[in-house]
């Protein structure tokens, strides 16, 4: 018998007890279907937490801090007063201070070994923004670092080369200030109000180049994104009657490493930067406790559908058991007319890979199906203030490899009637009532 006649006979034999292969399909069908559904939801939200990740900055760029002498204990703490050192500031975080980084320091990061370039972070703090109504609004300003990803509705990244001032407004604040959209918003301008150390108010104009989104992270959110010249002419004016000793200290700085670098050698780093007395953080480490509570998440729920895809596998051995035992005469009249144990072996192996492949198939394309319209709707619902988030997106490489899984898990268990049915012996077989 041909390779396609094989395969032919294996396919026409599979329906020859109807309803006890539809079943067994069915079975393979809810393993399937659960398993493209967790694993499209990992690959969703896997997705996301990427371009989150780009947003809050480059995969090559370490956060560095100067944590502050903690052994007199910090405020709140039940060590009692802690001395008053004004190099330290307060980060935000209930009994978290850094020691503010001077150039001394920003020349200190640049001598450590396998740091490319350093660049200090500076804090600006504005009072209020305002827009083509008049209306005044609390808002943050960010900073753009070479390497992280803006979201964007509408316009463009600002140029850092132009000599103009140049912002990109988020979503949020449109409207609100008298926008109709975020079109209508770009080459608008907008008037940002600070404070200097003199308690007077500085107030400068900026054009809109573009209008962010909304992320999970990241330097937009309430934040406006300034160009550098723009970046400049606000730290200039905050500044303004500082001692020049106190104008260059800053809460944070960022490096840049090989962005080839191992997880090794930026675990070294981190220690280098240590033996100097900072603090490193990557994008990763910002995000990655949230990263593995999801894979966690994933990987339960592709647990109980492999459970259910084993489950299933015991539904093939039954019905090629009894596939075997209805046709133990017709294997006896094959055997006897010449066909190897081998060639019995593989028509009821294939038997059993076809009854998986249908079932995983239909499972696969009926989760996709399911999938997309339960985040298309989600999206526009539940997570509608989630911009870019693709609850359950499908990735043609894994939903290959799941149907490919489901077909050897078919086909091992298979395995165990299809030897039996190859060992039989063609003179009792035809003697078989």
């Amino acid at each position: 018998m041909k390779t396609t006649d094989l395969i032919g006979s294996a396919v026409s034999n599979t329906f020859r007890s109807k309803t006890r292969t539809l079943l067994t399909i069915l079975a393979i069908f809810i393993g399937a279907f659960t398993l493209t559904l967790t694993s499209g939801l990992g690959t969703g939200i896997n997705a996301y937490i990427d371009d989150t990740v780009t947003s809050i900055g480059a995969n090559d760029v370490m956060t560095v801090t100067k944590p502050a002498d903690s052994a007199g204990g910090v405020p709140g703490s039940d060590t009692g007063p802690v001395e008053y050192d004004p190099d330290v500031v307060a980060t935000g975080i209930p009994g978290s201070s850094v020691v503010a980084l001077t150039p001394d320091d920003i020349d200190a990061l640049a001598e450590v070994d396998g740091v490319l370039m350093v660049e200090p972070t500076r804090s600006i703090s504005a009072d209020y923004v305002e827009g083509a109504n008049g209306d005044q609004f609390v808002v943050g300003v960010g900073t753009l670092i070479a390497g992280m990803t803006v979201q964007l509705e509408a316009g463009v990244v600002p140029d850092d080369s132009a000599a103009g001032f140049e912002v990109v407004l988020p979503l949020s604040y449109v409207e609100p200030m008298g926008f109709a959209d975020g079109q209508d918003a770009l080459g608008e301008s907008i008037t940002i109000a600070l404070t200097d150390a003199e308690r007077n108010t500085h107030l400068i104009d900026a054009t809109v180049v573009g209008v962010a989104e909304e992320g999970l992270a990241g330097p937009t959110g309430e934040n406006l994104l300034p160009n550098e010249a723009l970046s400049d002419a606000l730290f200039d004016a905050q500044t303004t009657g500082l001692p020049e000793d106190q104008i260059h200290q800053y809460l944070q700085a960022s490096i840049w490493f090989d962005a080839e670098a191992t997880d090794e050698q930026i675990t070294a780093l981190k220690d280098r930067l240590a033996d100097e007395g900072y603090s490193a953080t990557t994008v990763a480490d910002q995000i990655g406790t949230f990263t593995s509570i999801i894979d966690g998440i994933v990987l339960v729920l592709n647990a109980f559908a492999i459970i259910a895809l084993l489950a299933a596998s015991f539904g093939i051995v039954n019905t090629l058991f009894m596939s075997v035992q209805e046709r133990t005469r017709e294997i006896g009249l094959m055997k006897a007319m010449g066909m190897s144990s081998g060639r019995v072996f593989s028509l009821f192996s294939l038997e059993a890979t076809f009854i998986g492949f249908l079932g995983s198939a239909i499972g696969v394309g009926i989760a996709m199906v399911v999938g997309t319209a339960v985040s298309g709707a989600l999206s526009t619902t539940l997570l509608s203030n989630l911009p870019g988030l693709t609850l359950i997106a499908f990735d043609p490489i894994s939903v290959g490899v799941i149907i490919l899984i489901v077909m050897l898990i078919a086909f091992l268990a298979g395995t165990l009637p299809a030897a039996r049915a190859a060992r039989a012996d063609p003179v009792e077989s035809l003697r078989y009532e």
